[in-house]
């Protein structure tokens, strides 16, 4: 009869199941795939990495090959060793730090001085600097495509992206955005997305055309910030000021989800190995896990606590671990016409790294 097995894990004697048994085993399987994942979503705070110093801080990028973390802060990016998580140097010199990103197949990183309209080219082993690029006015988001060996700045001052050769350092193109960019990131196939903040939009830039191909209103969002993409299910992940994450499909620019997040978020995050996005919340001070179900279903799975500040992350797609930044906050000063905004005070020496991981 067909349906008569081996059931060799069930039955150790190696006799045939019948039909009831087949089925059990079949439910076994299918209940501990959906298990495993659910079960390996338990994040919690689990250590930190004391810095110190002056100044405020921007990105973060984890070189998960290399084994290196790169913490902006003020002038100078800091590098940590991922596995001893201690500090092993630093790419100093720069105004006003924003992003940073590693080309591991040309051995250099590439990060945005916003105060001085370059990105900053440094060696990954020595991590001397090597080249200032002139870019658009204020770089922020920089961001790699393995394909084309490009780096793309995110100007937020002249609403453009500077193309950079990574390998040579030469300006390929600059092209217009129509709008104020945010972070950016690669599929690995010929785009480049970016949040535009003020049009509330994502646009794709075509690599090869060296233009925008698409531009996608994002719904509901509010000032969209921080982005990642699952690549293999062709999904964009849009934090926004309005306490939401919106889920794109990266080919036909639909919204698909809006699962809710904490309040000040300016990252997002996206692991391939437990389906997760992530958004980093630094005014409620939370970190929300959203489990990717299926490609259109998205669940929000666990709100950890870590700290108030800690607004932007990265992701060690080795260990799991996420890594945030924050600092202590005294009062802020008062109000003036100067400075109708007035942020908290940074405490000295109070700036570190934060670990969340499983």
């Amino acid at each position: 009869m067909p349906f008569l097995i081996r059931c060799r894990s069930l039955r150790p004697s190696g006799a045939p199941c019948s039909r009831k048994m087949v089925w059990l085993r079949k439910f076994v399987a299918v209940f501990a795939a959906f298990a495993a994942p659910a079960l390996s979503q338990d994040y919690k705070m689990v250590g930190s990495i004391p810095i110190g110093g002056a100044g405020g801080w921007d990105y973060l990028a984890a070189d998960s090959q290399n084994r290196r973390l790169y913490v902006s802060h003020g002038t100078e990016v800091v590098v940590i060793d991922l596995d001893s998580r201690k500090i092993v140097g630093r790419v100093p010199g720069m105004k006003r730090i924003h992003g940073i990103a590693i080309a591991n197949d040309a051995n250099v990183g590439y990060i945005t001085d916003g105060g001085a309209d370059q990105a900053v080219v440094f060696d990954l082993k020595s991590l001397a600097v090597k080249q200032r690029v002139s870019t658009g006015k204020n770089p922020d988001a920089v961001c790699y495509d393995p394909t084309s060996h490009y780096i793309f700045t995110m100007n937020g001052g002249s609403q453009d992206s500077t193309v950079i050769d990574a390998r040579s350092g030469e300006v390929v193109k600059t092209i217009p955005l129509g709008g104020k960019p945010e972070f950016a990131a690669s599929d690995g196939k010929g785009s480049v997305y970016v949040n535009l903040e003020d049009k509330n939009q994502l646009a794709r830039l075509d690599v090869k055309q060296m233009a925008v191909s698409a531009q996608w209103p994002l719904g509901a969002c509010d000032s969209p910030s921080g982005l990642a993409i699952d690549r293999q299910n062709r999904r964009l992940f849009s934090v926004c000021d309005n306490k939401i994450m919106t889920v794109v499909d990266a080919d036909s620019g639909k919204v698909v989800a809006t699962p809710a997040i904490g309040e000040g978020p300016d990252a997002a995050a996206f692991d391939p190995g437990n389906h997760v996005a992530l958004s980093s919340n630094g005014r409620s001070g939370t970190l929300t896990v959203v489990r990717e179900d299926s490609a259109d279903q998205f669940t929000v799975a666990q709100t950890v606590q870590t700290e108030r500040g800690a607004r932007t992350m990265t992701v060690d797609e080795k260990s799991h671990n996420i890594y945030l930044v924050t600092a202590k906050f005294g009062p802020a000063p008062p109000v003036s016409p100067s400075n109708p905004r007035p942020r908290p005070v940074i405490q000295p020496d109070s700036f570190k790294v934060l670990i969340v991981g499983q």
